[in-house]
């Protein structure tokens, strides 16, 4: 479909640049050859621009963000025994809303969106903390870009920046399993 319009615009600019700039109106050939070549190269390459060029510009950013603050970050690490980690190796702490005061720890997840439309662009920002005295064991940061592909009935791609700084990867470096005697 896409396409479609796409060659039926090209036929439709050229039937017009056919009919209205031609020599009998006082138009130079300069003036003709110049803009018809742009209006060529503006019909090949917006396109282009709008399926893949904004994803790239896009991916360049989230680089940069990353690059300043993005990873993961251990201020403290936790021992504890290997009955506190399920089968994978992982401690399940609760998130801050769902924290019993019970729980000896809790996460924060922080999201701060810089682009909402499609493609968008988001910061995750995730928090480790110890309750007792609301002490940061960790944290990481990612960013991430979202769609801006061509439109279709397949899922948007996507791009993440660091991969391993996740709420799981913090996790698993803090806290870290006793050896058992």
């Amino acid at each position: 479909m896409l396409v479609l319009v796409w060659v039926g615009l090209g036929v439709l600019t050229r039937r017009l640049w056919s009919e209205y700039f031609v020599p009998e109106r006082g138009i130079s050939r300069r003036v003709r050859m110049f803009g018809g070549w742009g209006l060529l190269l503006l019909w090949l390459f917006v396109p282009f621009y709008f399926l893949y060029g904004r994803t790239a510009l896009l991916d360049a950013e989230v680089r940069e963000l990353c690059a300043k603050d993005g990873g993961v970050k251990v201020y403290e690490t936790v021992k504890l025994p290997p009955g506190k980690f399920d089968k994978y190796g992982v401690v399940k702490i609760p998130s801050k809303q769902s924290a019993k005061p019970g729980d000896e720890y809790y996460y924060e997840w922080k999201v701060h969106s810089y682009v909402e439309d499609d493609p968008s662009v988001r910061r995750d920002h995730f928090l480790v903390f110890r309750q007792s005295d609301s002490k940061i064991l960790g944290e990481a940061v990612s960013y991430a870009r979202r769609g801006g592909d061509m439109p279709g009935p397949w899922h948007p791609s996507s791009f993440r920046c660091p991969e391993d700084a996740g709420n799981s990867i913090l996790q698993q470096r803090i806290f870290i399993q006793e050896k058992g005697e």
